[in-house]
């Protein structure tokens, strides 16, 4: 699925996790041929001269979003190595941090929490960033302005189901809860069920009374399945950015106490590549710009509902948006 959100919640436990992949070269990667050219970014092919290599996580939304970067930096002169898919946060981010790959897309909220080891999220999506930015910099990792998508989680709900209750927010599953327990059952994966910053946290923060015979855990593909099909679970643990949320047509809960960190998408580059090629944040600020969450969620679909291939969408997606052009 997703893997952004990761066990490794500390410096300590990234640094452990780092030990084995030091120096362990990391150069696996295929050239990017597509022929494309410059639209609205890439004018005057300010890349020119340039090879660099883009990494991302191992999930649709993040291998979508990184080979938008490479099919970006090929139409602005680059030549690019693809290394997009890597086996989740730790081995992507090691990759930009030691300069075996130039640029990914990062959440916020990852970085804060996991490779900077902060225990609590900050509340305004703007103020995390910034505050990721900064603390990087020493990293040798330079944070582009983020994006509105925001991949964060949430509580799921059909909407048959919900026409009944009429729920919006968190606040209101509490309210259902301590009103009418054996009404609010909820379906979660095992991990999410047992982290402080899942279930348990959540629970807490709200004030939810959910029986335990009431909550069940299972892979996260079958909760969309369980929420949308089925009377087993009244919510499901979901994430903000799931092409399946429309797809199924549920409705999601806000997280009113804003329990749950911000997961803001944006691009994260090796710092002395920005600094040889500065042409690059030019590059990638108009597309942070137009990202949100809603776009993600149908680019989402088009890989995980509809069995399209992650760069087919990113390329017709950019150049339908007029980033690029075909060559």
């Amino acid at each position: 699925m997703r893997y952004v959100r990761t066990a490794l919640s500390g410096a300590v436990a990234f640094t452990v996790a780092l030990t084995g992949l030091t120096g362990c070269g990391l150069k696996s990667g295929s050239p990017m041929v597509d022929d494309v050219t410059p639209g609205s970014v890439g004018r005057g092919e300010p890349l020119k001269g340039a090879s660099l290599t883009v990494a991302s996580k191992n999930f649709s939304e993040n291998i979508v979003l990184g080979h938008m970067i490479g099919l970006i930096f090929k139409a602005a002169g680059a030549e690019v190595l693809d290394r997009t898919n890597l086996p989740g946060s730790i081995s992507a981010r090691q990759a930009i941090v030691g300069g075996d790959a130039d640029a990914m897309y990062d959440y916020t909220g990852t970085a804060w929490i996991t490779y900077l080891g902060n225990q609590k999220p900050i509340v305004n999506p703007q103020a995390q960033w910034q505050a990721v930015h900064n603390a990087d910099l020493k990293n040798g990792v330079t944070w582009l302005p983020q994006s509105t998508l925001d991949n964060t989680y949430t509580l799921a709900i059909s909407k048959q189901n919900n026409a009944k209750y009429k729920l919006k927010t968190m606040s209101d599953v509490a309210a259902l809860s301590r009103k009418d327990p054996s009404a609010v059952t909820l379906c979660v994966e095992n991990e999410f069920a047992s982290r402080e910053d899942g279930l348990p946290g959540m629970q807490k923060a709200y004030g939810m009374e959910i029986p335990a015979g009431n909550i069940k855990k299972m892979d996260a593909g079958i909760i969309y399945t369980q929420v949308s099909k089925s009377d087993s679970c009244l919510l499901g643990e979901a994430y903000t950015t799931d092409g399946r949320i429309k797809e199924m047509d549920l409705d999601t809960l806000a997280d009113d106490k804003h329990f749950f960190p911000n997961y803001n998408a944006a691009p994260e580059i090796h710092s002395a590549t920005i600094d040889k090629w500065p042409a690059i944040a030019e590059l990638l600020n108009p597309l942070s710009a137009r990202l949100t969450t809603q776009i993600a969620q149908e680019l989402n679909a088009k890989v995980d509902v509809e069995g399209e291939d992650p760069h087919k969408v990113a390329k017709d997606w950019l150049i339908e948006q007029g980033f690029i052009k075909n060559g």
